[in-house]
């Protein structure tokens, strides 16, 4: 008995047969995405340039990184501040950018095993090259772990409390904080934990605000996940209620097919989603 072909795959193979090798190859099989186009910004240097991150996403930190690399190639010198340092460690940091010939000693120095350092050894490699300060933004785990149990004001100086929380943080924050922090663990937190969890989500945005602005009047560039460079909700809502004439210019890194964030940045750079196991797989066990 003659075998059917379906009729997609009986015009695939009529093709095929009167097409080049090479043409019937790349009708079979499924191309791969092209690459992203760089965001254009050809706005001068702002005295804060916030660079956001997806993660685990390669192609995210590479366009992330020329975005620096261009700036630092035509001139400017900022300091470079990271969530990957927990702020405590700033001495040992110094130390090591000082000292250290390559990203792998500081890598090694720094000891912080959690980051997938291939990420981000291109940065450590420029700051290195242009003798950069690198600057340890974020909130430790132990003193996150503490914020959530005792407060929000628990890690922070009288100066740094009447600066940023001399008001309650605005319910906007709290309500969007809140949502991040569920989506995140896709729904299945428990509604008592959320309020502590908010607390340390906040902290960390203000001790980055507070890093930064310790530099001035040093121009700064922070590295941190998108969350923590949004205007609505992030870094820069804190920044602008410490100084409302500074300079800020924030670029998210955003996967296609994942949240938009509209008004949440002021330019966004997409890039195809990094290939993962389902975050939500061990929620549903």
């Amino acid at each position: 008995m003659m075998k059917m072909i379906p009729r997609a795959g009986a015009r695939a193979a009529l093709l095929c047969s009167v097409l080049a090798l090479s043409a019937c190859g790349s009708l079979l099989k499924k191309s791969p995405p092209p690459a992203p186009v760089p965001v254009a910004d050809s706005l001068p240097n702002p005295q804060v340039l916030l660079l956001g991150e997806v993660h685990d996403n390669a192609q995210g930190h590479r366009l992330r990184f020329e975005e620096l690399q261009r700036r630092v190639a035509a001139g400017w010198r900022p300091a470079i501040a990271m969530e990957q340092f927990d702020r405590e460690t700033q001495p040992l940091l110094t130390r090591a950018a000082r000292d250290c010939a390559d990203p792998e000693c500081i890598i090694r120095v720094m000891e912080q095993p959690r980051w997938d350092w291939s990420l981000y050894r291109p940065v450590l490699d420029l700051a290195i090259s242009y003798q950069l300060p690198l600057i340890a933004a974020n909130l430790s785990r132990a003193d996150a772990s503490r914020t959530v149990r005792d407060g929000l004001k628990w890690s922070m100086t009288p100066a740094m409390v009447s600066t940023y929380l001399a008001a309650p943080v605005p319910a906007d924050i709290v309500d969007a904080q809140k949502k991040e922090i569920q989506d995140g663990h896709c729904g299945m937190l428990p509604d008592m934990m959320t309020g502590g969890m908010v607390d340390a989500q906040v902290a960390r945005d203000i001790w980055m605000a507070k890093v930064i602005r310790d530099q001035a009047p040093r121009g700064v560039v922070l590295f941190a996940g998108n969350g923590h460079v949004r205007k609505d909700i992030g870094v820069p809502r804190w920044l602008k209620l410490a100084d409302p004439q500074l300079n800020v210019r924030t670029i998210g890194y955003l996967e296609q097919g994942g949240s938009s964030y509209p008004g949440a940045f002021d330019l966004t750079q997409t890039m195809p989603a990094q290939a993962r196991p389902d975050p939500c797989a061990k929620f549903k066990k």
